[in-house]
């Protein structure tokens, strides 16, 4: 089903940072990659595609990092740290008063997304890790990395072809063109070149065995820019970890038989979607807030004015509202209600 993605932003040490949101359901998290452009990413039929599959019942949240994309493009060396990768991405759910999420952590991601499950396992219900790793240095020899960098920081046209051919596998030399492009316009040569530093040089080896969420890791046997074998070791470190290895050398989900990773993402997603049991009435699937919420809706109040009235920000109430409409079935406010009424719960 094709969704709308909402971009808002957020202050974060003093800066902006852009964040987008789409769809309905319990929050699914992506922490923000080596480099991503909200607008543009979201036009590539291709990256939406791939994401409304596996987003499908879940309200996906993801963000820029700040230095790239839409967020503020002054990057500060406090920001070129793991630490800095978790406090923003618990800035974000702060924002959207998110306690409890799934994260789905590819590539450099997927660092952000384990530190932050080891140290917050309150806030983490289930972990999903795809072509991700947990020692940057292993990922290539120390000769090859400052090759890397040093030739996207050089040559950034140069070096943007060179990591699309890593990242994209066996695509065509038209899409590997397109995606050099789109890495020019999302960041600048130097911003690329640290952020690229940043990826060899994390390490999350000693938060594997603090991880208690179910952990999901996928990645391709082939994988050109993070090895089969760092993904099977990282599965090896988490005690909650399933391993699900796939054919293939793309290094983008989307790239390559994109299908097969969003069905082995979903084949435990989907088991987190809120069901009802046999005989339970929906009242017990809604909290007291949510009820609160539910009330003010029927009686015709918008977002913006229950918030004022409850004293909670815009955001929270759109997504007490989206959670309300998930768990009683229905796809618009005024079916809700509808809905809600019939079950005897106004």
């Amino acid at each position: 089903m094709r969704q709308e993605s909402e971009i808002r932003f957020l202050q974060f040490a003093g800066r902006r940072v852009a964040y987008a949101v789409s769809g309905d359901g319990p929050a699914l998290v992506a922490p923000a990659w080596w480099v991503s452009h909200l607008e543009v990413d979201w036009r590539d039929p291709a990256f939406r595609g791939f994401w409304e599959s596996v987003g499908d019942g879940y309200t996906f949240v993801r963000y820029d990092r700040l230095g790239v994309g839409l967020s503020d493009r002054e990057v500060h060396d406090e920001d070129l740290t793991l630490e800095g990768d978790v406090a923003l991405l618990g800035a974000v759910l702060d924002e959207l008063a998110l306690d409890n999420v799934a994260l789905v952590g590819g590539s450099s991601g997927g660092c952000a997304a384990i530190a932050f499950a080891a140290r917050f396992p309150e806030r983490v219900d289930r972990l999903l890790l795809y072509g991700a790793y947990a020692d940057g240095s292993s990922i290539t020899s120390a000769a090859v990395r400052e090759a890397i960098v040093g030739t996207v920081r050089s040559h950034w046209g140069l070096g943007s072809r060179l990591l699309a051919d890593m990242f994209l596998g066996d695509a065509s030399s038209v899409e590997q063109e397109r995606l050099a492009r789109y890495q020019r316009e999302a960041a600048s040569p130097d911003t690329a070149a640290v952020l690229l530093e940043l990826v060899y040089s994390n390490d999350v080896r000693s938060d594997l065995d603090q991880v208690r969420a179910p952990t999901l890791v996928v990645h391709r046997r082939g994988d050109r820019a993070i090895p089969y074998q760092l993904g099977r070791e990282l599965a090896a470190g988490i005690p909650t970890a399933t391993l699900i290895p796939l054919d293939g050398n793309a290094h983008f989900p989307w790239a390559g038989d994109s299908s097969s990773v969003a069905r082995a993402l979903r084949s435990v997603l989907a088991s987190e979607a809120p069901a009802r049991q046999a005989g339970e009435h929906p009242a017990v699937l809604l909290s007291d807030r949510e009820r609160e919420v539910l009330a003010l809706v029927a009686s015709g109040l918008s977002d913006q004015e229950i918030a004022g009235q409850l004293v909670l920000s815009r955001h929270t109430v759109h997504r007490h509202v989206a959670n309300i409409r998930n768990k009683l079935g229905r796809s618009t406010r005024t079916a809700a209600v509808a809905e809600a009424a019939r079950l005897g719960l106004l």
